[in-house]
């Protein structure tokens, strides 16, 4: 069998030719050691011009195009383009991540620049508002955020000589910005009659409130304030890209190809024409300058980087150069010499020194070059042309030998025959030409198979065969130099190849994804000696396969770089190195080859992190070199915690039912029941999915969670307290570490996770608005100040809380695959692990995001699907617990040894002082020393072991263990059962807690005299519980198949169960032992029930739409009531156990007649006086009011009614259990509402004497007991979430000012346009932006004339003197309240009006006004605490609210 593994050897960077000089300014900088920092594709590059050697920062997966440096020197921002672009700030001496900030900005990163002390980031986007973001780095906080400009904007700074102050320019506009508490408000610069409005390109702050910009036309334009103060015209000949303030002054460039030195005053000093140079050309276009003492450094437009001294000007030293912008398509290695040679559409053909790395020669073309290829002799080099020619020079001196024009389409492959005589030509006219070298380049052949263009060509080593690739993805063979195609595939499969870079054919099935476009791999080169290759496709990556790769979706190593397409990639004539070449990025790539053996020595060279892996991450393969999944996590991979309907929708079905509602709230209604219910106690433990959420609580409580409901158990007393904040199932539970709070993730929309104190039982944070659909995994830091969690998204994003300020630090995704773990490191609050499906990653936290590297698993095996991890003794030691039974011991990111713990995956471990303990699905708990050399106890878990004191039974030995803990002298055990066992030191077993294990729970009886219950499950159970204070399972019996109705006799000493493939028993209700069985139906019984009195008839309810009714006495089926048109849901017998009620799927209420099971038609009326034995049916007039508004949405599945007929309880499809008086008839009866089941709650059932409700829940496996209490019984406690649907306003008590001030629609009023009549330019086509106390005037007269519409320069018109406000007749009350106060001890008032606030000073009767509000201002507070006197805030009207704070 083919290897479809990856690589072991493997690439490193080692020099990037090129610079980014085109669509980006200001982006070249020295940093404090003397290097040069700057950009090109996707990389981060940091040369060191003395010792001529590059680093490399690869962070970024897409082009850079912004770049800005720390005031310090050291630091650099990058940010990128993309559909979620993000920055990252990084050190340029060891080309690490500092931080990363993300999730606002969209499309890419125009301008970034850093603030005086370096504190602050602040960025701007390419979104269509170009939002202007302020960012405290460190944290990866986004501190403001403002909508820029309607244009582009082309740079920002930072005001150095005052805090708070920003300036950006770009397209006709430059606008000043303060920064004041969180919001960021722009002056748009007033250019008045001093220059023309025009495009600023860049600009640079200088003191006293000046700064000085670059004009698309070359003058320089000196701004005082917001207003243009003078300009300096002519400075450039074109417009000015870049300036760049120093110490000694300023310098500019600009596209005339000057660079210009300024003193601090901006006078002239001295200009550099650098067209003027050795180096230079007509149309040098200068992008960045940077100036630092006695050197200048420039970029330009063409990708070179040219270093100036000053006094000796006129010598500029080229230090970097690469190709100018247009696609990089031609790539050849030199076949005996360290040379690679490449072509481009910028018609430049160049010859490159891989081992000096450096440019060594170039001729410029007539056309745009599209293909290269070098002579077996190394003497001729031929090129492609786009326009379908072909031209060959001589290597040695670059002059041409022939041109050849024999094709109208462009020629994008030639390669020449391994004895040099002949050079293939294949053109996009579907065809190879066959040319003679020595007959100079006389064509001798036409290979014409081909449907498409021509993509790949191949020789074979004797040169007798040629094989070709085209657009349809077909490979062809031809015999040479004829051209004649051989079809025989006998005869090519001898042919030994002289050099592969075909991307189709056997040996490279495996390059190939599952799913993906022929034409996605635009590059392959195989190296036959080293048995690797490598290939290059449209998304930037460079990957290293085996060679040959047979079997699709092989294993590969892959490598980020290029940002767009990399167009193609070669070996060199040795092999050392791998040279690739980007298309949109026009940049070359010299990669070193590294193989196995050197790999040993560089194993301790920490790799370079990355934000994407460079390791395989994505291998497209369907993993079937990977063990096989264990059974139970198989199972668990495939649970989908999606819903149709989350609580969360609730507020909207509601609003979308308004109409039944306002025909609801005309009548009156019958109000809700003064009786209420109080959750008692649950019976169950959610282990089958989840795992480490069971611990000791400081106080030596157990704190674990099943359903929606976290628990707080007390074992001596046998009693359990209830967190009731979360309304859907809770997936995972962490302890903080004094064991005293708790942290709760749930199902949801917008899932939330609650940290709450175990004594109290109060939230006390609640962090929402960053997982989606669920929360699967959390984590305390050891200082208890940080929380981590993991969603259940598609990415299982991993966020890093301040769970107190409720704030997010950090977030990034985690994983395609599901993590079951997250861990923080314990020393090290930055640091954290997660482990899942085929997944271990070691993570550290840099700014916003969090920077991932895979554990390095080296020679020892394959990632392994990991269910568990902890950290040890040290900071940079973990241990993680495999699907295949063993304990992963890593250092740092690497694998050092695997010890063998459990037959079965390793599903839970816990670090403890010295040692461990850890627990799998053998059932087994291992206790081992510190190192995981030996084991030093285990416990098997066996029903023979457990102690007396037991809650319950086991049901069967060896149960697969999920979560462990340790405290207080005993190991507590959670199994996937849903069982809670302690474990003694010494061996006995106590059960504590038990629930169904998987499977949806729907039978519930109670017991006709007793406190007893029963229930059946789909997890093949019958359960007999006791109700009564000790709380525990009496018995339970295994069946054969899961079950979904029982229902006890009516003296209590029979059980009988329907189950789930249409058969049903009847049990003893002591044993559980067989009394009798039968099967008449194929689908599942749904109900059963015992006629009353005696019991002599059972009526059996199946889904194929049957009542069947046995005589109980004889054994006999003895009538089958027909006619129901869909399954039955629920039966009642009336007292006398002569008549039937039946309700169905299809909402039919049916009655039959006992036993013979005719149908009857009973009108509605005389159904209530019928005196029924039991009622749980959701049909009819009686019980019309328990359907809620959005019946269509939910089902009610269950109801039960008190003995006394004045309660009816009832569960339904959205976890709630209601309360409702009986009758409820009239449409949506009022109700108490009580949230503790996740999803559905399937059964409700009253006991015997009503003391108490039992309900169980579907798929959360619950049974919990609530108490009922009698009105005036009212203690306080603290979760009783007692609501109707129904809004306030149906219960008619309002006032009529309430309701008009209730109906106010304040959105209209400030958007809408007819209210306020707008005249003049709309404000985006405005020249200017009126500025925020400017409105438009709202007036029946002629608009007045615009303040400043001045750009028509040069027309006289008086100017318009200005307007004080002076004094406001008014106070707003007609819809505001609290919002008058006194000031300064009662001697001034405040209030507000319209949009102004205003003070009136009560003994002189003067105003004076608060103005920076923009609209109508709703509410005023004053902030009372003494040490913020005098401050106010008021809230305003606006589509993007703001508030302001005014002293």
């Amino acid at each position: 069998m083919a290897d479809r593994s990856a690589p072991s050897c493997h690439l490193r960077l080692e020099w990037v030719y090129g610079y980014r000089g085109h669509q980006c300014r200001n982006n070249l900088y020295y940093t404090a050691a003397k290097e040069i920092v700057y950009f090109v594709a996707g990389v981060g590059v940091v040369y060191s011009p003395r010792e001529h050697r590059q680093k490399f920062y690869l962070g970024h997966q897409d082009d850079i195009i912004s770049l800005a440096l720390h005031p310090e020197r050291v630091l650099v921002a990058t940010g990128q383009v993309g559909k979620e672009p993000y920055i990252c700030v990084w050190d340029s001496y060891t080309v690490q991540t500092v931080s990363v900030l993300k999730d606002v900005h969209t499309h890419g990163i125009a301008c970034l620049a850093f603030d005086l002390d370096g504190q602050r980031l602040v960025s701007v986007g390419l979104d269509s508002k170009n939002t202007v973001c302020v960012w405290d780095w460190r944290k990866g906080k986004l501190l403001s955020v403002a909508p820029g400009h309607t244009d582009r904007i082309f740079d920002i700074s930072w005001d150095l000589y005052q805090p708070n102050k920003l300036v950006s320019c770009g397209v006709k506009h430059i606008k000043f910005w303060s920064l004041c508490g969180n919001s960021l408000t722009p002056k748009r610069g007033v250019f008045g009659k001093t220059g023309d409005l025009q495009t600023i390109l860049c600009l640079a702050c200088a003191r006293d409130e000046v700064t000085y910009s670059g004009a698309l036309n070359g003058d320089i334009y000196v701004w005082k304030g917001i207003n243009l103060v003078r300009t300096i015209q002519g400075a450039h000949a074109a417009g000015i890209f870049s300036m760049n303030a120093c110490e000694e002054g300023f310098a500019t460039g600009g596209r005339d190809g000057c660079v210009r030195l300024w003193d601090l005053n901006f006078k002239p000093i001295t200009v550099i024409d650098l067209r003027e140079t050795d180096q230079g050309y007509k149309g040098l276009s200068v992008r960045s300058v940077c100036w630092r003492g006695d050197h200048i450094l420039v970029g330009t437009q063409d990708s070179e980087i040219f270093e100036i001294v000053v006094h000796e000007r006129n010598k500029p030293f080229l230090i970097m150069q690469g190709h100018c912008e247009g696609e990089l398509w031609a790539l050849a290695v030199h076949p005996t010499k360290p040379l690679a040679m490449t072509g481009s559409d910028d018609r430049s053909v160049r010859i490159w020194s891989l081992i000096d790395h450096a440019l060594i020669a170039r001729c410029n073309m007539e056309e745009p070059i599209r293909c290269a290829a070098v002579s077996t002799d190394g003497i001729h080099l031929a090129l492609g042309m786009k326009d379908g020619s072909f031209t060959v020079l001589r290597v040695r001196d670059m002059t041409e030998v022939v041109h050849i024009k024999d094709r109208k389409e462009a020629i994008h492959e030639l390669k020449y025959s391994p004895d040099g005589n002949f050079l293939a030509v294949g053109s996009n006219d579907s065809s190879v030409d066959i040319y003679g070298v020595v007959q100079r380049y006389k064509k001798v052949g036409e290979c014409i198979g081909s449907l498409s263009f021509i993509t790949h060509m191949d020789w074979s080593s004797d040169s007798k065969y040629l094989q070709t690739n085209d657009g349809n993805g077909k490979r062809l063979f031809y015999r040479m130099p004829s051209g004649k195609e051989v079809t025989n595939k006998e005869e090519v499969k001898v042919v030994q190849w002289a050099s592969w870079t075909c991307v189709s054919g056997l040996e490279v099935n495996g390059i190939w994804p599952k799913y993906s476009d022929i034409n996605d791999i635009n590059s392959v080169d195989a190296n036959f000696i080293g048995q690797v290759m490598v290939t290059a496709d449209d998304y930037g990556i460079v990957k290293l396969f085996r060679y040959p790769c047979l079997r699709k979706g092989a294993k590969f190593k892959k490598y980020l770089g290029h940002s767009a397409h990399v167009t193609n990639v070669r070996w060199s004539h040795d092999h050392q190195w791998v040279v690739s070449i980007g298309g949109a990025d026009h940049s070359v790539f010299q990669w070193k080859f590294v193989p196995d053996r050197k790999l040993k020595d560089s194993l301790h060279i920490a790799p370079q992190e990355s934000l994407v892996d460079s390791n395989s991450d994505e291998s497209d393969s369907d993993q079937s070199d990977v063990p096989e999944l264990d059974s139970e996590i198989e199972q668990e991979t495939q649970i989908t915690y999606r819903r149709q309907v989350y609580k969360e929708d609730l507020p909207q079905l509601k609003e979308q039912c308004k109409e039944k509602r306002k025909s609801a709230a005309s009548k009156r209604r019958e109000r809700a029941p003064g009786n209420s219910i109080r959750l008692h106690f649950v019976h169950g433990y959610r282990g089958y999915d989840c795992r480490s959420n069971l611990f000791y609580t400081q106080t030596g409580e157990i704190v674990y969670h099943i359903a929606a409901v976290g628990v707080v158990y007390n074992r001596q007393q046998n009693t359990q307290r209830f967190y009731l904040g979360h309304d859907d199932d809770i997936l995972c539970l962490a302890i903080h570490p004094l064991k005293d709070y708790v942290a709760t993730g749930q199902v949801g929309r917008d899932s939330s996770i609650h940290i709450w104190d175990t004594e109290t039982i109060k939230p006390l944070s609640v962090l929402k608005g960053y997982h989606q659909y669920g929360v699967c995994a959390v984590d305390f830091s050891a200082d208890g100040k940080r929380l981590a969690s993991v969603g259940i998204d598609d990415n299982h994003t991993i966020v890093l809380w301040d769970w107190k300020k409720g704030e997010k630090l950090s977030a990034v995704r985690g994983s395609k695959d599901k993590i079951f773990v997250v861990k923080i490191n314990p020393y090290m609050p930055d640091k954290l692990i997660t482990v899942g499906i085929k997944h271990m990653k070691f993570w550290r936290r840099a700014g916003g995001g969090l920077i991932g590297r895979k554990g390095c698993i080296g020679a020892l095996g394959r990632t392994d699907t990991m269910m568990c991890a902890v950290y040890g003794w040290t900071e940079e030691m973990a241990f993680s617990g495999t699907s295949t039974g063993d304990v992963c011991i890593w250092r740092d990111v690497f694998l050092m040894k695997t010890v063998k713990a459990h037959d079965g995956p390793v599903f839970s471990m816990h670090a403890l002082e010295k040692g461990f303990v850890t627990g799998g699905k053998d059932g087994v708990v291992a206790l081992w020393d510190d190192t995981f050399e030996r084991c030093l106890k285990t416990y098997a878990i066996k029903r023979a072991a457990l102690a007396p004191g037991s809650k319950g039974l086991l049901l069967e030995d060896n149960p697969s263990i999920r979560a462990i803990s340790l405290g207080h002298g005993h190991i507590l055990v959670g199994t996937k059962n849903g069982e809670i066992l302690e474990v003694d030191k010494s061996g006995p077993i106590t059960l504590l807690v038990q629930g169904h294990m998987e499977g949806e729970v729907w039978g519930l009886a109670t017991h006709p005299h007793l406190p007893i219950c029963a229930t059946v499950s789909d997890d093949k159970t019958l359960r007999i519980w006791d109700l009564s204070p000790s709380h525990c399972m009496l018995a339970v019996r295994k069946l054969k198949k899961g079950g979904r109705c029982c229902c006890f006799s009516p003296d209590g000493k029979a059980l009988a169960v329907g189950l789930n493939d249409g058969s049903f028993l009847i049990v003893n209700a002591d044993t559980l032992e067989d009394l009798v069985s039968f099967q008449h139906r194929k689908d599942v019984i749904s109900e059963i029930r015992f006629s009353p009195g005696a019991g002599k008839y059972l009526a059996v309810a199946s889904c194929d739409n049957f009542v069947d009714i046995y005589n109980v006495m004889s054994s006999k089926r003895v009538g089958i009531c027909k006619g129901a048109s869909s399954y039955i849901t629920h039966m009642d017998w009336d007292i006398r156990g002569k008549l039937l009620q039946v309700n169905t799927g299809a909402k039919e209420q049916l009655f039959f007649e006992a036993p013979r099971g005719k149908k009857q038609t009973i009108p509605s009326l005389e159904v209530e006086k019928i005196g029924w034995a039991s009622w749980t049916s959701v049909l009819g007039s009686c019980c019309e009011g328990i359907w809620p508004i959005i019946g269509e949405v939910t089902d009610v599945t269950a109801s039960c009614l008190t003995s006394d007929s004045k309660v009816l309880a009832t569960g339904d499809d959205f976890g709630f259990v209601k309360l409702f008086r009986y009758p409820a008839k009239g449409k949506f009866g009022k109700f108490k509402r009580y949230v503790a089941h996740s999803t559905h709650v399937t059964n409700v059932r009253w006991t015997y004497d009503d003391s108490l409700l039992v309900t169980v829940g579907g798929a959360d496996t619950s049974l919990m007991l609530w108490t009922y209490e009698m009105e005036g019984h009212r203690d306080s406690r603290q979760c009783d979430s007692e609501e109707s649907d129904l809004d306030s306003e149906e219960d008619g008590g309002y006032d009529s000012d309430v309701t008009r001030e209730n109906e106010i629609n304040y959105t209209i009023k400030a958007l809408s346009t007819n209210i306020r009549p707008m005249f003049g330019i709309k404000p985006h086509l405005q020249q200017k932006e009126p500025t925020l106390d400017e409105r438009p005037p709202v007036s029946r007269a002629l608009p007045q004339p615009e303040k400043l519409q001045t750009n028509n320069v040069g027309k006289k018109k008086r100017p318009i003197e200005d307007l004080i406000l002076e004094l406001v007749f008014g106070y707003r009350g007609k819809d505001c309240r609290n919002n008058v106060h006194y000031l300064n001890d009662g001697a001034d008032v405040i209030y507000h009006t319209a949009s102004v606030g205003i003070l009136y000073n009560v003994a002189t009767g003067s105003q004076s006004f608060y103005q920076e509000h923009n609209d109508d201002i709703l509410c005023l507070t004053v902030n009372q605490h003494p040490k913020f006197t005098n401050i106010v805030a008021t809230g305003q009207l606006q589509l993007l609210l703001f508030m302001c704070g005014m002293q």
